[in-house]
């Protein structure tokens, strides 16, 4: 017994410098920021209190609902698609097809780029004078016109797109991966019984992978909240305002506008929002017991 305790003392000694860490550059970094949510700074924090009144001003402004929206709009194209798409190649790929470990790869790769190499990238290709528009002008086709990245009311959606094609890699990795872990029998016995492959995949593959698309889903959740880099590479928030997103308005009243109180109330709004979607899993994932478990 003693052995075991000298044990679990030293390993919890050894833990001493996590849990520093996790107190004073997480828990102690979130209480702060809120705290100074609550104040007039502007270049420089102090600590006085003005309430709510960053709150107020925060939501009346234009720029952080329609950054908001496009939050919204951006997560759920990219979120669903990034799903979708990468359970398909998932189950592509797992029909043991030849040339798959190139696939595999191929298919992967674009994760392996940071988001500012993707949207540089996609700017590239979607640029009227460079990319798509200019080829399709070289092979003939004069009256060709693709200008959705200069208009106001589409570029979200290619921003969207862009975050999808690489991603979407990341998914079929994850799935792949929980597929090749079904046993064989149950497909034999599918065949057997003349069930559709579809009919299998909806109402037993798919749930058989609720693991793993809860992983995946939660992933691409934190790549939504933090998308900053993608937006700025690919269309620096613009046309205008049109692809603004939370993340680009706090760096920018916190760097750019010198307004420490506005960007840390708007950094206090996302967090609480992430809280609330994300705490309710945490509970049921980690913290509520389970029938049976001991008290």
């Amino acid at each position: 017994m003693k052995p075991r305790r000298l044990r679990n003392v030293a390993a919890q000694t050894a833990l001493i410098p996590s849990w520093l860490i996790v107190i004073f550059a997480y828990i102690g970094t979130i209480a702060w920021t809120i705290r100074i949510s609550f104040t007039s700074s502007g270049i420089f924090p102090h600590y006085d209190w003005v309430g709510l009144k960053q709150y107020d001003r925060l939501f009346d402004s234009h720029r952080w609902v329609v950054s908001v929206q496009n939050l919204a709009i951006f997560g759920v194209i990219f979120i669903v698609g990034c799903l979708v798409l990468g359970f398909l190649l998932a189950v592509f790929l797992d029909q043991k097809i030849r040339g798959e470990g190139i696939l595999r790869t191929l298919f992967l790769y674009p994760y392996a780029m940071s988001f500012i190499v993707t949207g540089l990238v996609w700017q590239w290709i979607l640029n009227p004078t460079l990319g798509i528009e200019q080829a399709m002008h070289a092979w003939g086709w004069s009256s060709f016109s693709f200008d959705w990245l200069a208009r106001g009311d589409r570029a979200i959606y290619l921003v969207a797109f862009a975050g999808i094609w690489q991603s979407a890699g990341l998914v079929m990795a994850i799935l792949l991966a929980g597929l090749r872990g079904i046993d064989e029998d149950l497909w034999k016995a599918a065949r057997v019984d003349g069930i559709p492959a579809w009919r299998i995949y909806l109402s037993v593959v798919i749930p058989m992978l609720s693991g793993m698309f809860v992983t995946a889903l939660v992933l691409l959740g934190i790549a939504v909240v933090k998308v900053y880099d993608l937006v700025v590479a690919m269309t620096g928030g613009g046309p205008g305002i049109s692809t603004e997103v939370p993340a680009k308005f706090v760096i920018d009243y916190l760097f750019n506008r010198q307004n420490v109180a506005l960007a840390t109330a708007a950094a206090s709004v996302m967090f609480v929002a992430v809280f609330v979607v994300v705490g309710p899993w945490l509970y049921s994932q980690y913290l509520r017991r389970r029938p049976g478990e001991a008290s």
